[in-house]
C-alpha cells in the first residue's frame, strides 16, 4: 500500500520536471512552443474575414470593430481616427512592437491587414490577433481587431484586456499626432 503513493508522487515529480523543462526551453527547439504545436497545431490560427466573422460560443476571444463593419457583434466599437490608413497601420505596428510577447506572423501588403501571435507570459499560450485597417475618407481611418485563443475554453478576459490596452495606446498615439 505504501509503495503506490510513492510511485504516484514520483510520476508527478517527473511530469512536473518535464513540463518545467519545456517551459524553460520556450521557443527553442524542443520547447513548450513545439509541444503546443504538436498537440494543438500551428500557433497562428490564420486570417479572419471580419465582414463574415462568426464568433465562437466559448469565452476565449474578443472583437473590436467600427460600427456596422463586422458580421458579429463586437465587444468594443472602435472610433474613426483622424489619421490616414497607412499611418494608423504604422501606429498599430508600433503598439504591437511595444508588446514584448507579440510577434508579427503575417503582413498583407494590399489588404491592409496584419496578424500577430501573442503569447502569455508564464505558460506561453498562443493567441492570434488579427488587425484590419479601413479607410474612412480623406485623412481618416478605422481599425478592426480580433484576438482569440488557441488553447483552452476560457481566456479569463485576457483577449479583451489586450484589445482594450492596444486601443487605448492607439488612441493616445493618434491624439499625440495632432
Amino acid at each position: 500500500m505504501r509503495r503506490a503513493p510513492r510511485i504516484a508522487l514520483a510520476a508527478v515529480v517527473v511530469a512536473g520536471a518535464g513540463f518545467a523543462f519545456l517551459l524553460w526551453r520556450a521557443d527553442q527547439p524542443g520547447g513548450i512552443d513545439d509541444a503546443y504545436t504538436l498537440a494543438f497545431g500551428p500557433a497562428d490560427l490564420g486570417p479572419v474575414d471580419f465582414e463574415r466573422i462568426e464568433r465562437s460560443s466559448a469565452p476565449h476571444d474578443a472583437l473590436a470593430c467600427p460600427p456596422d463593419f463586422c458580421a458579429a457583434d463586437p465587444d468594443v466599437v472602435t472610433p474613426t481616427y483622424d489619421v490616414p490608413g497607412a499611418r494608423l497601420r504604422e501606429i498599430v505596428a508600433e503598439v504591437a512592437a511595444q508588446d514584448p510577447r507579440a510577434e508579427l506572423v503575417y503582413s498583407g501588403r494590399w489588404e491592409e491587414s496584419d496578424r500577430y501571435v501573442v503569447r502569455s507570459r508564464l505558460m506561453r499560450f498562443p493567441d492570434t490577433l488579427n488587425v484590419r485597417i479601413l479607410g474612412a475618407g480623406p485623412g481618416r481611418s478605422q481599425v478592426a481587431l480580433y484576438s482569440r485563443s488557441q488553447i483552452g475554453y476560457s481566456d479569463m478576459g485576457v483577449n479583451r484586456a489586450r484589445i482594450d490596452r492596444w486601443l487605448d495606446e492607439i488612441a493616445r498615439r493618434v491624439a499625440a499626432e495632432r
